[in-house]
């Protein structure tokens, strides 16, 4: 075993006391989460795309914000649900109500993906 000095990082000092495979699997562990991130299938083709209405009560009112939705593509191509990861609810809906009309490729499985949309009331 080789010796540990106490100016030596602690996570050194600690990775010098662990059996070599200790050390290996803690650096496995660390790196599934990068492993499973290259693993992610390529986005779908957006075949169809309604862009939401801007409610014209909240453009008038000077509100804006972004909406973020977290969408389910059936492997037909279709958007099968929706969920709201946050924004204004009357923002989310006109998201919702637009996203529901989107068409995407066809592909072997159903796919998650994300979509963010920012109303801007000065444009």
């Amino acid at each position: 075993m080789r010796k540990t000095t106490p100016d030596m990082p602690l996570a050194k000092r600690v990775a010098r006391r662990l059996p070599v495979w200790t050390q290996i699997v803690c650096l496995l562990a660390l790196s599934l989460p990068l492993l499973a991130q290259k693993v992610d299938k390529n986005p779908r083709k957006l075949i169809f795309k309604e862009n939401p209405r801007y409610p014209l009560m909240l453009k008038e009112a000077h509100i804006g914000g972004v909406v973020r939705l977290e969408i389910v593509i059936s492997a037909k191509g279709n958007v099968d649900s929706i969920s709201p990861l946050g924004g204004n609810p009357v923002l989310v809906e006109a998201s919702s109500n637009a996203v529901k009309k989107w068409k995407y490729q066809p592909a072997d499985a159903e796919t998650k993906t994300q979509v963010e949309f920012t109303f801007d009331p000065t444009h």
